[in-house]
């Protein structure tokens, strides 16, 4: 099949997402990066990986594979990670609580849209904090009240490491960037805690893959 190779940025949620899978399975992999910054995502091979221009993208069982929510689904059903509850309901409410920030909160926080933003406002100088801090708050505070609904033990929505969690935490990463205050919110904080002691989290982070 050979290597399993992940076509990554650093500080890219959706390829965090994924680093974060890949080390709660076991699978080793190769980091190629592609620096978002220096606009090696639309490169002519990059877009040869991926039309959309974007990361991650992963190479994996002969297989090439794009959308970090896709390949996070990839991953938990031929690795058997346990991502979602059994129970057909809890599964959708737990997939409602990830989508709430892979789905609403980052795609409008995504560097280009605020960098998009910017060039369109007046102010441009301070525009990508508040732009950030807009949406990231209000997103965190749904996903406060959305975590009401399900028993931490100690994970979001369960006693192993979630969909929820690989969603939210870089988020929290996005949040603490852009000065987001989200201390009054004492289960994403506990959820934070958690994962943050998980080697699967902690090799993930950004300062680690820079």
């Amino acid at each position: 099949m050979g290597k399993t190779v992940l076509f990554d940025y650093w500080r890219s949620s959706a390829s965090y997402r994924v680093r974060i899978a890949l080390n709660l399975a076991g699978i080793a992999f190769e980091s190629v990066p592609i620096d978002l910054v220096k606009g090696e995502h639309r490169t002519t091979a990059h877009l040869e990986r991926n039309p959309q221009g974007l990361v991650p993208v992963l190479d994996i069982d002969g297989l090439r594979l794009t959308q970090s929510l896709a390949i996070l689904d990839y991953l938990d059903e031929t690795r058997q990670l346990g991502l979602l509850p059994a129970d057909p309901g809890n599964r959708a409410r737990a997939r409602a609580l990830a989508h709430s920030v892979a789905v609403d909160v980052h795609p409008v926080c995504n560097l280009q849209v605020a960098k998009h933003a910017t060039g369109l406002s007046c102010n441009a100088e301070d525009m990508p904090k508040a732009w950030m801090q807009h949406f990231i708050r209000p997103g965190l505070a749904a996903f406060e009240r959305l975590l009401a609904g399900f028993e931490q033990t100690p994970y979001c929505t369960g006693d192993t490491p979630g969909l929820a969690d690989i969603c939210l935490m870089p988020q929290l990463y996005n949040a603490r960037r852009w000065e987001v205050d989200f201390a009054d919110l004492p289960r994403i904080c506990a959820a934070e805690a958690v994962c943050a002691q998980h080697p699967a989290f902690a090799a993930a982070h950004p300062d680690q893959c820079r």
